[in-house]
């Protein structure tokens, strides 16, 4: 599953979209789903420390959202990295045994739920297929900088790829099904990322999203258009979007991002609520929860082929986008 010839196998993906009517369902957030159940993550692992401390909780979340519907599970590797596991006093050993404990979480999540009695009669389950997550640079720094795409003049491309690089090898070699670019502030670590695909010859799909802080730009202030640009050279692109944005930024992202790409488009926003990088707290905002039924059915109409939640969002979330989806 990991490269075979260089050549994307795409079919997983286009296959489960296929499968899904048109449009398939993403999980929700995972971290603060985390923190429901009990789990302490104010650290700079964030959701990653459960990998160490809790992992039948990590394989319950991911339970939860496959039995709201998800079609995608995705692994609890955005801030997990070889330097940050390090900087906690693990070996190179154990850091890369936790890489792969995401996603072998995950895939034992998806196998003992679809060989369970779990899945409901007349629910329109699938086999869900299972995303690597792989968090900005900005992600590991931990200081917000994925909201703002400010990583210094000293931060280059071949820096950001050898940041990525090993990470990236260990995930693949663990066999997920996909692979999530998540976060991504700039156009210089999209590249970065999408010629480590090709560098690495990694076979299986990928998408990539960016962040927004305005709804009209990536958070560095560079156009959409310019990221995309990036993106629509790479053959082992399936898909592009954005996630970890307000809702109402979503619509007007997708019709502006159909103009540009014949890829896949994927969204998944947080609640409405805003993280504050620097305060470590989320900012309240109109919460928007009960309106995701009918976004998605938006969204999708829109041309959306990949539909979730992230941050503050939950399995009830991602039940109601499922139904709504599923159901129309």
């Amino acid at each position: 599953m990991g490269r075979v010839n260089g050549d994307v196998q795409e079919n997983v993906l286009v296959d489960l979209i296929k499968k899904s009517g048109g449009c398939a369902v993403l999980d929700g957030g995972f971290s603060t789903q985390l923190e429901i159940h009990g789990a302490c993550i104010n650290d700079p692992l964030w959701s990653a420390l459960c990998l160490i401390k809790a992992p039948d909780l990590v394989k319950r979340v991911h339970l939860e959202y496959l039995e709201a519907g998800a079609d995608v599970l995705v692994t609890s590797s955005y801030q997990a990295t070889i330097p940050g596991f390090l900087s906690r006093g693990l070996s190179l050993d154990e850091a890369e045994s936790l890489l792969t404990k995401s996603v072998k979480l995950a895939v034992e999540a998806r196998d003992k739920f679809w060989s369970s009695g779990k899945r409901k009669s007349g629910h329109n389950y699938n086999r869900a297929l299972v995303a690597a997550s792989i968090g900005s640079y900005g992600a590991y720094l931990a200081d917000g900088s994925e909201y703002s795409g400010n990583y210094g003049t000293n931060i280059t491309l071949e820096k950001l790829k050898d940041f990525h690089r090993r990470r990236l090898q260990v995930l693949v070699e663990a066999g997920p099904d996909l692979l999530a670019f998540e976060t991504m502030p700039n156009k210089l670590e999209a590249q970065a990322c999408v010629e480590l695909l090709d560098e690495e010859n990694v076979s299986i799909p990928s998408w990539f999203c960016f962040s927004t802080v305005d709804g009209v730009n990536v958070s560095s202030g560079e156009s959409f258009e310019e990221c995309l640009d990036v993106i629509n050279k790479s053959s082992k692109v399936s898909a592009v979007g954005i996630n970890c944005a307000p809702p109402n930024f979503v619509l007007s992202l997708i019709q502006r991002f159909k103009e540009r790409t014949a890829k896949a488009i994927v969204v998944y926003p947080n609640s409405g609520e805003t993280w504050d990088g620097t305060a470590k707290t989320w900012q309240p905002s109109k919460c928007v929860h009960d309106e995701f039924e009918l976004l998605a059915t938006t969204w999708r109409d829109a041309g959306a082929k990949l539909i979730g939640g992230c941050c503050r969002t939950t399995p009830s979330t991602i039940r109601s986008i499922s139904r709504v989806l599923k159901d129309t």
